[in-house]
């Protein structure tokens, strides 16, 4: 009777894996326990000056909107050059120390914060600040890739989930130091970003280098002696030709239009980010009836729906082919969400407010399936021999879009009234299915080749 029971109770863990217990036997073991954490513990610092930095920079600094508004576009562009340096260095150097060294950079610049009032010195301190943002997610995206192998998903899933609780935490300190409002509090609030970022470093500091430069998907994958030197060696051949996206790309990304096309692609497969964050909260003020106090409802329904949603969905998505169809759904998902932000502005109080609600929850759920099928294309369809860079370049389409994201919607989309929601969500459907099918031809190419080594070796 008790086996059977501890048979049930094992059964039942595996259908449905709970956060709790994923963490604490996370893929990759206890490496990837102790990076977790360092995220959430960073993720926590950057919600705390994500919340404080404008009012910083106009209450303390003293700057005019249009200064402010200078200083986070100059964050942004500077970010897009984070991820792939990070990539381009990654496969050069150890991604632990890399990402120490991310961690360490940050800390400098925003102690730097404290002291430097001149404009200028500001634009570069804070343009480094966000390079080093970026690098580090695109090194901490690399060292899952290598730790959690092809448990990744899963991995991706436990990511997102933490990420969101930092986040959470951080806005939480924050709106404690925010009402206080001296400038010491602010001070405070820089400190306790700083202070996260160095904590998280000597977490990293505690892990072990992942090994190999491309996939470490299982534990066939270490290093073991080699009974046979010939079967092998046609082995390691055949999974080459595999990976590899065609004999021209060589090793670099920028010359992989097959690639460069995902990259291109994924840029609008981010937009439900400016939407949660910009579109909806203008859209709602601007042109609908819906009280303004429904504004933070926004971030409390996608901050609970990825904490409790995030590891469900990804059990979805086993495999790059699996991403495809999360694409599509993006799509559709976008195309619904677009749909009830165009008809909220017809109704009355009620029925905007319910239009605005359910257009954040599919919002969310579009972020949800983006957050998976985004970062396995990303690794599925890039050469193993040189994963560092090519995820350095599939990082930039996250960049680009918090860059090129909030133009669009306030200057074309919401220009154009219900009808610019209704364009955008037909371009971004008719874009992912693009993007799936895209996805679809390459994960063929990789895998045709494999047949084709065996007469040859023979």
């Amino acid at each position: 009777m008790r086996r059977g029971g501890e048979i049930r109770k094992v059964r039942r863990e595996e259908r449905e894996p709970g956060l709790v217990a994923q963490l604490r036997r996370p893929p990759g073991g206890r490496d990837a326990r102790i990076m977790l954490l360092a995220q959430l513990l960073d993720r926590a610092g950057t919600g705390v000056w994500a919340a404080a930095c404008v009012l910083y920079f106009t209450f303390v600094i003293g700057l005019d909107a249009g200064q402010v508004g200078l200083l986070l576009g100059a964050s942004g562009v500077a970010g897009i050059a984070g991820s792939p340096l990070a990539g381009h260095l990654a496969d050069r150097f150890p991604v632990r120390s890399l990402l120490i060294g991310a961690h360490l950079l940050r800390l400098v610049t925003l102690c730097l914060l404290l002291i430097v009032t001149d404009f200028a010195l500001l634009l570069c301190v804070v343009a480094v600040t966000h390079l080093g943002d970026r690098a580090a997610k695109t090194l901490e995206m690399l060292f899952a890739t290598r730790v959690a192998g092809e448990r990744r998903v899963t991995y991706q899933a436990l990511s997102r989930s933490s990420a969101n609780a930092g986040y959470a935490l951080g806005a939480g300190l924050a709106a404690i130091g925010l009402a206080v409002g001296t400038r010491g509090a602010y001070h405070v609030l820089i400190l306790a970003d700083a202070l996260s970022f160095l904590v998280a470093a000597a977490l990293v500091w505690r892990t072990r280098e992942p090994r190999g430069r491309g996939l470490v998907a299982a534990p066939s994958a270490a290093p073991v002696p080699v009974p046979d030197a010939a079967a092998e060696t046609a082995a390691a051949e055949t999974a080459a030709a595999a990976e590899a996206p065609a004999p021209a790309a060589g090793r670099s990304p920028w010359r992989d239009r097959g690639y460069l096309r995902f990259v291109l692609l994924d840029i609008p497969m981010n937009l439900d980010d400016s939407i949660l964050g910009i579109g909806i909260p203008l859209w709602l003020v601007s042109r609908t009836t819906a009280p303004h106090e429904l504004i933070p409802a926004f971030l409390v329904i996608n901050t609970v729906l990825v904490v409790v949603l995030q590891l469900r969905v990804s059990a979805k998505v086993r495999d790059a082919r699996g991403a495809t169809g999360a694409v599509a759904l993006y799509g559709l998902t976008m195309f619904l969400c677009c749909g009830l932000l165009a008809a909220a502005a017809g109704g009355g109080a009620w029925a905007a407010s319910a239009a605005l609600l359910a257009a954040a929850v599919l919002a969310t759920a579009a972020e949800l399936m983006r957050s998976v099928s985004s970062w396995e294309l990303a690794v599925s369809l890039a050469p193993r021999e040189a994963r560092g860079s090519y995820l350095g370049v599939a990082g930039m389409a996250q960049s680009v879009q918090k860059t090129a994201g909030p133009l669009l919607l306030t200057g074309v989309v919401m220009a154009a009234g219900p009808a610019g929601w209704l364009a955008l969500g037909t371009a971004v459907a008719g874009l992912s299915l693009v993007q799936r099918r895209a996805g679809l031809r390459r994960l063929e190419a990789l895998s045709a080749p494999s047949a084709d080594p065996a007469p040859a070796a023979a």
